[in-house]
């Protein structure tokens, strides 16, 4: 156990080679690891980023999460592993106390393999001592504002490689016209519905198609799952590429947990080469939420805020994370999750912040159920003037069952069930009667937030039972899609200004 940060999860890391190393860099390596070890729970990256994350170890959380919550988080425990506490609640808390939590914005880079499992405490002496523009230790005594300032510079630099330059500052999208017809349904102002649709567990393509048909005229986009709780079904891609042409504009998710930085940046172009601009990014859920037998539990090479960032700068810069050029660049229009559960709504609005100065230009929510805590999320988000720099479509599950309602309640991470809503399902009856239970509990909703500022619509997570939305969309009265092609969007966008 170390003294500031909770036990590391996995073992530290070791070089991919050793060639290079002379026997007295590697004793110092060791002994830079016992100390650390003991301190921090250092597990060696090679990066090390202590001075933002209040000098707890980000590296001992079982996903190795370098930039904030994961959606599972609370404050009691990690969701991977119950018996040990959450190192970014951590984190948070401690940032608090010292007041730096704006600190806690800065983007960090992922791991740089070659750096991996080497000691920093020479390279930074090394650097420290290349760097004509200090740090210096006079300064220190006779004018400590400056050393504060270039201590901060010093460091920024030595934490942010070149071929990453993370910061702390909002990146709009540089191009102007909608890139998708769900940007451009979300710019007309009309309340937007998506919907979620499971892809199947075979290759049977007309699943999709039946559901697909189902939704066409109800719908601005339809969300496919990528994997969702580490379990195979159709990929996220194949499933977004079938539902495009069977007539609805697809968000693809894209989930870090199984993917290195290569195979992001692959399947972000190769998406963006199929026609699918929508990317919805995503760390994922940990390889211990899946069915036996569980993968090796590694940590994840990259994070949602990491992928954010790294997929924006190729549509905006042109260029991959290695730095070669992009000739043709990559249209997204990219989107993240939110939790406005998980942790206090004034750490997950931090964490919501981090993500749309990343790129995230859409958020879509875990289910809502408690209204009134949604509203917290949301005042702590407009607190961040963060609402007129994102569209929010928040989540909804209608309720097909009593154990369903059960199961979210106690067994589903971040996600929030007031009792009442409990008790109201299970005195609904036979399955009949708890599922118009659960679609007049949706329809309640739907009214609180198509009357609620800062939202841009709503996402239907129906949990296979797509079939109940044109029926909630319908009883809402809720507005059709105004965009259906973007060669229509002219006189549409015309028309919603005026």
């Amino acid at each position: 156990m170390s003294v500031f940060s909770p036990r590391r999860y996995q073992l530290p890391f070791h070089p991919v080679r050793r060639d290079d190393e002379s026997l007295p860099e590697r004793a110092f390596t060791a002994f830079e690891q016992t100390i650390k070890g003991a301190l921090f729970g250092c597990r060696m990256c090679g990066n090390c980023i202590l001075q933002e994350t209040a000098f707890v170890c980000p590296m001992t959380c079982p996903k190795g999460l370098r930039n904030g919550l994961c959606g599972g988080a609370s404050p009691d425990r990690c969701e991977v592993d119950p018996s040990r506490p959450c190192t970014w609640h951590q984190i948070y808390e401690r940032a608090e106390e010292m007041g730096r939590l704006g600190s806690l914005l800065e983007i960090n880079a992922p791991i740089d393999g070659n750096r991996a499992g080497r000691e920093t405490w020479i390279d930074t002496v090394q650097k420290w001592r290349e760097w004509d523009e200090g740090p210096r230790p006079l300064d220190f005594l006779l004018n400590r504002e400056k050393f504060d300032a270039d201590w901060e510079q010093f460091f920024y630099n030595l934490r942010q490689p070149d071929w990453w330059e993370g910061d702390a500052e909002y990146h709009p999208p540089t191009y102007e016209q909608p890139i998708s017809v769900l940007e451009a349904n979300l710019r007309t102002g009309q309340f937007v519905t998506t919907a979620e649709i499971a892809p199947p567990l075979s290759v049977a393509q007309h699943v999709i198609h039946k559901k697909v048909g189902w939704l066409q005229e109800y719908v601005s986009a339809a969300n496919f799952t990528d994997n969702a709780s580490a379990s195979p079904r159709m990929g996220s891609m194949a499933s977004s590429k079938i539902c495009m042409e069977a007539g609805i504009e697809p968000v693809m998710q894209l989930q870090a947990r199984d993917r290195t930085r290569v195979v992001i940046e692959s399947d972000a172009m190769g998406a963006a080469g199929l026609g699918i601009h929508n990317i919805l990014c995503l760390s994922g859920d940990h390889q211990s939420f899946g069915p036996s037998p569980m993968p090796t539990p590694d940590q994840f090479d990259m994070d949602a805020i990491q992928m954010l960032w790294m997929l924006r700068r190729m549509r905006d810069e042109g260029r991959y994370l290695d730095g070669r050029n992009i000739k043709h660049r990559p249209e997204f229009f990219l989107g993240a999750a939110a939790s406005p559960f998980g942790a206090p709504p004034k750490y997950e609005a931090l964490r919501l912040e981090k993500k749309i100065n990343a790129g995230a230009q859409f958020i879509q929510t875990q289910p809502i159920f408690d209204y009134d805590g949604f509203r917290e999320w949301l005042e702590a988000a407009d607190k961040r003037n963060l609402l007129d720099k994102v569209y929010v479509l928040a989540g909804l599950i209608p309720l097909k069952s009593a154990r369903a309602a059960h199961f979210m309640a106690e067994e589903v991470p971040g996600v929030v069930i007031p009792d009442e809503i409990v008790r109201r399902m299970d005195e609904a009856g036979d399955k009949e009667g708890q599922q118009e239970e659960g679609v007049a509990i949706a329809l309640e909703m739907i009214e609180k937030l198509k009357a609620t500022p800062g939202i841009a619509g709503m996402h239907v997570m129906a949990v296979h039972w797509e079939a109940i939305v044109p029926r909630l969309v319908e009883a809402a009265q809720l507005p059709r899609p105004a965009v259906q092609t973007l060669r229509e969007l002219e006189p549409v966008m015309v028309e919603a200004r005026e």
